[in-house]
């Protein structure tokens, strides 16, 4: 494909590169151009999101908002130069260096990524700047898919000769080799006189040698220090006089500010680097000396005394900040904190063969105790890690996972090591048979802690009620059973924005098209509701739900609980508004058609192509002669007039002065119909055919025939009859078929949009999701409704906010801010089992595990509370720092951990409610 010039837009004399038409055209070619022929190395460079937003609504870019608006509102003035100064840290904008990418940008909220060719197109276009380019790279050859490195590794590289540190810049995917070759130009010397150390913590741990392995596969991670040491001759000795055995000379460092910037490559699922960075060292003391345990774990100290407990930080072992961010919540857990520390072996259970006989326990038990020992101590989880991949195969690797999976394994890992159930007694399941809730719940959790009782059960494990209705016979069925985590739906992951045209089957106004927002599990029933509500339905009217294609009616919903899933964005859907108990009454469905002013006999126009949208009205079952149908054809056309159009009087609705209508039909309660003030014509056929507006031919479902219509009545089969409209230019200057051609599709997402922008939602509305009735999945057959109910709030209260969201063909993640209560979590409203006088279940947050990035790459961290010091802390690998606790709550928040405090207040008093929530309260 030929991309043309820019400069064939323009005139010489022309102060402007385009007009808006031609960036948007060039730009989306280029684009379309680039994606084709991607390749590994490819340049994709960053441009701020708020520049970009200001660009497309310029050049007039489609785009998709949550309020289904199709169109970004057009901007008559051109955007200012481009401003990338929000993405890079500060002290870097003005230097001749490159810019250094701030750690905590988002990809699609605060940049965008464009080809190189675009961006020199908009750099010609705007200039500005600065220019910050990352390399694309392919995880598989073999597959179109790719990733761009926005964070390559920033190494510090310690130069053993000077005491100088400086700064490069290189892909995690870089071979060790590769390393030696920018280091050696770095430095000005030979490969062959130098060592590279990994001096992670400032202390020796390996030497870089397996020149084929990757960075990666060396474990070696942002900020990551590695030291260069000259090989030393024995002429040479006194080079320094702190020089060791090992025939390499290291001299400490202090800090530089120099920084070399090497062009990124390829990226690993960890490559989204966390807000934090390097800065953490600054005020963590964090200079640690390597020292060996016995026990496997590789734990760094300060060397200084520290009467600090609960703030040690863990290794990232190669993409296990996802097991990090777990294991700080747990260990930060006051009721796991005091079990583990004191002698737990005893509950220990070896026997059972859903455990690992007590070794995840034990290592769990030992890595918290290293957690919480004197110090600020940095410690390497490798020995748990490697009890955990045993209880749970999947884990195994350094590959990133999910960290609420991870959670979910771990917690179930320790119950069944610390079951204190040796031997689990068989329990049959028993219906409710009519008991009361409060009887039927004790006994189903009376049977589960038979079979399971720990730590875990004690502190995590509440309980829910689960009801489901048949929708054919009303059967209700009540469960009880337990829970060990809530994963809460965000609002914007369990509904879908439909559109629906609705016409009026009486002819009384213009087709309009609806958009409404209905549960993506609902039904028909549902979706009817949502328009019924919109479109301001008569109580005597109800609406008839249908699929269009190839302009004809595909199909008629009228199943009630038929699954929305059955509709797909790309479809048309319609509704007719027809009068209450249409059913009992003939459908008449009419298809529009062009005429063929050549064709002679009617049976030559079978292949003409179909035009607008059928419209459907009811006339009743013994009213099908010829004058009964072209006054309801006649009706239902009245809308579309043009108000200036020539010939018949058409708006009278009339043939021979007689003629049904639909407001003439009255249904009786025994189903039949009478017409008051109506009559059918007997008259001369050739009289009434002069006076025609239009002409009408019987038809089948595809309008694929044409039949003469009878004077005085014609057979049906079923419940429909079809006509068929020939449209002549006759019949064009008459009405407006414009109306009911072109229809919207049910959703239409806008263009180049990636993701539709969600509203902010608070905790409680996530709740009301999760504990809204709402009908059993596609998979499910039955269509059943479901509803769930907290039954029994355990004291630990673990809330999943499930940001990542997968289909058949797509994985997205939510980037939506979730404003949830610090303190004062008054969970009343939502459990069912509460007597009055009983204190209300009030919590208080007291760890988040936080996910940045998106579902190609991402980071993990922690925040959690030391609660006898009221302080927080951020917990990010092993760096570990205080934080505010008005910076806990983010878009990035995943897990929260809530634990239940005491209170006076009960059910019939008031409890306060978290201050910063009472907006987000009333939304």
């Amino acid at each position: 494909m030929t991309i043309p010039s820019a400069e064939g837009f323009l005139q010489a004399s022309s102060c402007l590169p385009c007009t808006a038409e031609e960036e948007r055209e060039l730009v989306r070619a280029l684009t379309r151009e680039a994606e084709e022929n991607v390749k590994d190395g490819d340049l994709r460079y960053l441009v701020s999101k708020s520049w970009w937003m200001e660009w497309q609504r310029y050049v007039g870019f489609v785009s998709c908002d949550e309020n289904g608006t199709d169109q970004l509102p057009q901007a008559t003035n051109r955007p200012g130069q481009i401003d990338n100064s929000k993405l890079v840290s500060a002290e870097t904008i003005s230097g001749s260096e490159e810019p250094e990418l701030r750690r905590t940008l988002i990809d699609g909220e605060d940049y965008i990524l464009v080809p190189q060719q675009v961006w020199r197109r908009l750099l010609q276009w705007y200039k500005g700047g600065p220019e910050i380019s990352r390399k694309v790279v392919f995880g598989n050859p073999t597959h179109k898919d790719y990733i761009v490195d926005v964070y390559p590794l920033c190494l510090k590289l310690i130069d053993g000769r000077d005491n100088s540190e400086q700064n490069i810049r290189i892909s995690r995917k870089a071979k060790i080799h590769e390393l030696y070759l920018v280091v050696c130009s770095l430095m000005s010397v030979e490969k062959s006189e130098i060592i590279i150390w990994d001096y992670y913590q400032k202390s020796k741990s390996k030497k870089l040698t397996n020149l084929n392995e990757t960075l990666e596969e060396a474990q070696i991670n942002m900020d990551h220090e590695i030291l260069l040491e000259m090989k030393v001759d024995e002429s040479s000795s006194g080079f320094s006089s702190r020089s060791t055995n090992n025939e390499l000379a290291l001299i400490p460092l202090g800090p530089s500010t120099s920084s070399l910037s090497i062009a990124g490559g390829p990226t690993i699922s960890n490559g989204f680097s966390s807000g934090i960075g390097s800065s953490f060292s600054q005020d963590n003391s964090f200079s640690p000396l390597l020292k060996d345990s016995a026990d496997g774990y590789n734990s760094f100290s300060n060397g200084t005394k520290d009467d600090t407990h609960g703030l040690s930080g863990l290794h990232n072992l190669g993409n296990t900040c996802f097991m990090n961010s777990a294991i700080q919540s747990l260990v930060h857990t006051p009721p796991l904190v005091e079990y583990f520390l004191e002698d737990y072996t005893r509950e220990i259970n070896t026997e059972n063969p859903l455990g690992l006989q007590g070794e995840l326990a034990v290592a769990f038990g030992e890595l918290l105790t290293k957690l919480w020992s004197s110090g600020r101590t940095s410690v390497a989880p490798r020995a748990f890690k490697s009890k955990l991949s045993r209880f749970a195969p999947q884990f195994s690797g350094y590959n990133q996972h999910d960290s609420q999976e991870l959670l979910a394994f771990l917690l179930d890992g320790l119950h069944e090591d610390l079951n204190r159930v040796k031997k689990k007694p068989y329990i049959e399941a028993k219906d409710a048979d009519g008991r009361p809730d409060d009887e039927f719940a004790e006994e189903c959790w009376n049977n589960h802690k038979a079979r399971n009782d720990s730590i875990i059960v004690d502190k995590f494990q509440g309980q829910y009620k689960s009801t489901l209705v048949c929708p054919v016979c009303n059967k209700i069925s009540v469960t009880f059973d337990p829970f060990m985590y809530l994963s809460l739906p965000l609002p914007s992951t369990v509904t879908r924005m439909i559109t629906v045209t609705v016409f009026n089957g009486t002819g009384d106004a213009l087709p309009m098209p609806f958009t409404v927002t209905v549960q993506k599990n609902g039904n028909c029933r549902d979706l009817t509701k949502a328009l019924a509500d919109v479109c301001c339905l008569k109580s005597s009217e109800t609406l008839l739900l249908a699929e269009v294609y190839e302009r004809r009616i595909y199909r008629y919903l009228t199943n009630p609980i038929e699954g929305l899933h059955n509709i797909k964005d790309e479809d048309i859907l319609v509704a007719y508004r027809l009068p209450i108990g249409h059913e009992k009454l003939l459908r008449l469905e009419i298809l529009h058609r062009r005429a063929d002013r050549f064709a002679a006999e009617p049976q030559f126009n079978i292949n003409r192509k179909l035009i607008g949208c059928p419209l459907v009205t009811c006339i009743p079952n013994d009213s099908t002669g010829k004058s009964d149908i072209y006054a309801a054809v006649s009706a239902v056309l009245v809308p579309f007039e043009r108000a200036k159009a020539h010939g018949p009087d058409v708006s009278a609705v009339k043939l021979n002065g007689n003629g049904p209508s639909l407001d003439g039909i009255v249904l009786m309660d025994n189903g039949t119909t009478c017409e008051e003030g109506i009559s059918t014509s007997t008259g001369d056929d050739n009289a009434v055919d002069e006076h025609l507006p239009f002409q009408l031919s019987m038809t089948d479902e595809r309008g694929s025939v044409r039949n003469a219509i009878n004077t005085d009545s014609n057979r049906v089969l079923g419940i429909v009859l079809r006509v068929l409209m020939d449209w002549s230019d006759r019949e064009h200057e008459m009405y407006n078929i414009d109306y009911m051609d072109e229809l919207p599709e049910v959703f239409k997402p806008g263009f180049l949009s990636k993701k539709t922008r969600q509203e902010a939602v608070n905790l409680f509305s996530c709740l009301d999701a999760f504990l809204k009735e709402e009908p059993l999945g596609p998979d499910d057959m039955w269509q059943a409704s479901k509803k769930l109910d907290l039954w029994r709030l355990p004291e630990i209260l673990v809330v999943h906010l499930k940001r990542f969201s997968y289909s058949r063909y797509m994985k997205n993640k939510l980037d939506t801010f979730v404003n949830f209560p610090i303190h004062d979590l008054n969970m009343s409203k939502y459990v069912k089992q509460m007597s009055r006088g009983d204190q209300q279940p009030m919590y208080e947050l007291y760890a988040v595990i936080n996910h940045y990035g998106g579902l190609g790459g991402g980071h993990y961290s922690a925040y959690a509370k030391l609660v006898e010091e009221d302080n927080w802390y951020h917990f990010d690998d092993s760096h570990v720092s205080s934080v505010n606790e008005d910076a806990i709550r983010t878009s990035a928040a995943y897990v929260l951990f809530y634990r239940r405090v005491g209170g006076s207040c009960t059910v019939a008093n008031g409890c306060p409610v978290d201050i910063e929530m009472v907006d987000s309260l009333e939304t």
